[in-house]
């Protein structure tokens, strides 16, 4: 059994296809005031994921003891470094579209695995997607269509569903892009004796 630091649907749906068996715990931490106090500070888009990450996976950890706990996070950089949120509005959505139109940006996955309130195992791996130009009208169009679905997401997409029409070019795994470096993680859990190997 594997401990979820998370709430989200997507990264809990992931690891039960691959066969994990997973308990969902919401990990109580301030996400947006760590983020903003470690962008204020000019941590990287790479090291704040992973921060975030440890954050969610120790602190549930301290709380549960002896257990593995998967603490994930992602985070979008546009080509100059600055990083993109989640967007709070249809409005913010087609802004941060406009915005990555006819552009490449990298989303950065990290995952931690605390046991008993230590980091013990970490990895970050990055995907590179190059979007396509984009005219107004798609994006208006594409935004209304797809808000449910996007407005959790940082990037404005779903890269499993109607997301992928955003791309010309996409070099990373399907799953990085999806918030979690599954492969690594399965790895890890082998080696754990969580899966068979």
């Amino acid at each position: 059994m594997l401990i979820l630091a998370s709430q989200s649907k997507a990264r809990r749906s992931m690891l039960e296809a691959a066969g994990i068996m997973v308990e969902s715990l919401a990990p109580n931490v301030d996400e947006e005031a760590l983020r903003e106090g470690l962008r204020s500070d000019g941590v990287t888009a790479r090291n704040v994921a992973d921060a975030l990450a440890e954050a969610k996976a120790v602190r549930v950890s301290r709380r549960i003891g002896p257990a593995l706990v998967l603490g994930a996070d992602q985070l979008l950089a546009l080509e100059d470094g600055s990083m993109l949120d989640k967007p709070e509005s249809r409005e913010d959505a087609k802004a941060h579209l406009r915005l990555m139109s006819g552009k490449k940006h990298k989303l950065f996955s990290a995952a931690v695995i605390a046991d008993q309130g230590s980091p013990v195992w970490r990895h970050i791996d990055i995907a590179t997607l190059s979007m396509r130009q984009l005219s107004d009208a798609f994006i208006d169009q594409y935004v209304e269509a797809e808000w449910d679905n996007i407005r959790h997401c940082v990037g404005c997409y779903e890269i499993e569903g109607r997301g992928a029409q955003l791309f010309s070019d996409i070099k990373g795994s399907q799953f990085t892009i999806m918030g979690l470096p599954l492969l690594q993680l399965l790895d890890y859990l082998r080696v754990r004796g969580v899966m068979p190997s």
